[in-house]
């Protein structure tokens, strides 16, 4: 049986964008075995993903060398014998595992002083793959050969019973339409439609009868609180009161996503859930929510995207001038019963 180790990048989004690449190497080797080596706080949404036979703890805090207990870590990795390695960040320490598991195929692209770390070094044409998706599908495939179009979007599947389950552990109902708010993005605050903003959308959501709902992690808590406390006293504030797995499943009741450029966008996304998605500093050439129900909503200003976390001429004019009103323009009818 073939074994392949994949080397998966750190965001939630990120990982999620994984999943076509991986669903392409099952079809290209039939009962091959796919092992991810990745960060905790992605293994939950690995597990929940079918082509994934096990999930590696990947311990190394972000930008740490950490070259002696890289070395250990790939020298235990050598007794599972893995065929391939795919390397999906282009960092020159995600590719020291497995040149240290001795790993005989270490498939990547060409990045930071990477030669000899990998032996089946690519080089990127950003022309031909302008999509973070489409890239991380090119290394599925061997050398010189294209991608097969169109690449099928990623996709998430709940339990509708364990859902109910976890809304009645909640306190919550879905009795009538439910919009989301996901008022994080990890990256920076650049990425991040202003509090006040998403306040007022949810009056303006009330007011079209959607219970509002809001989700993050414990980072995001402050700002849904703010968002309550700006006249949205019946909104119900999760930030923070549920794991991802459990995100997943309040993703999966909305009728209505409005979310910043982040993972939960993406996995809304795979939901296939109707989604408004705000972009700013970032864009939607490279990593768009991939559904057909999302709207991408972004003002085309000269210095957007500049994928910065801060904004560096201290305006925040790619958010601040993309009004609630404006937004609200594109909130989908509610079908009439």
């Amino acid at each position: 049986m073939q074994k392949i180790l994949i080397i998966a990048p750190s965001w939630v989004g990120d990982t999620m964008l994984v999943q076509p690449m991986l669903a392409r190497l099952k079809q290209r080797h039939p009962g091959v075995q796919l092992d991810v080596l990745a960060p905790l706080w992605t293994a939950t949404l690995l597990r929940q993903m079918p082509e994934v036979h096990g999930v590696i703890a990947n311990p190394f805090p972000h930008g740490a060398l950490k070259l002696f207990a890289r070395y250990r870590l790939g020298k235990q990795l050598r007794a599972s014998h893995y065929d391939q390695a795919i390397v999906l960040p282009n960092s020159f320490k995600s590719a020291l595992v497995p040149y240290f598991a001795g790993v005989p195929l270490r498939t990547g692209f060409i990045g930071e002083m990477r030669y000899g770390l990998l032996n089946d070094a690519r080089k990127l044409d950003k022309g031909a793959l302008p999509l973070m998706v489409e890239r991380f599908a090119q290394l599925a495939e061997a050398p010189n050969d294209r991608i097969p179009r169109p690449i099928p979007h990623p996709k998430l599947q709940v339990d509708t019973k364990q859902r109910q389950e976890l809304l009645g552990r909640l306190g919550l109902r879905d009795d009538r339409p439910i919009a989301v708010f996901c008022p994080g993005a990890e990256y920076g605050p650049a990425k991040r439609w202003p509090v006040p903003y998403f306040a007022e959308l949810a009056q303006i959501l009330r007011e079209r009868g959607y219970a509002v709902w809001l989700i993050g992690s414990g980072k995001d808590k402050e700002s849904g609180d703010k968002i309550i406390a700006l006249g949205n006293e019946t909104c119900r504030n999760l930030c923070g009161a549920t794991d991802l797995s459990e995100a997943i499943m309040l993703l999966s009741a909305a009728s209505l996503v409005v979310s910043n450029d982040s993972g939960l966008m993406h996995l809304a996304a795979a939901l296939d859930r109707p989604m408004l998605a705000l972009y700013g500093s970032s864009s939607p050439h490279f990593t768009p929510p991939l559904s057909e129900q999302a709207q991408v909503i972004k003002l085309e200003l000269p210095c957007s995207p500049c994928f910065k976390r801060t904004c560096p001429q201290g305006h925040f004019n790619c958010m601040m001038h993309l009004t609630p009103q404006m937004v609200a323009q594109y909130i989908p009818e509610l079908p009439t019963v």
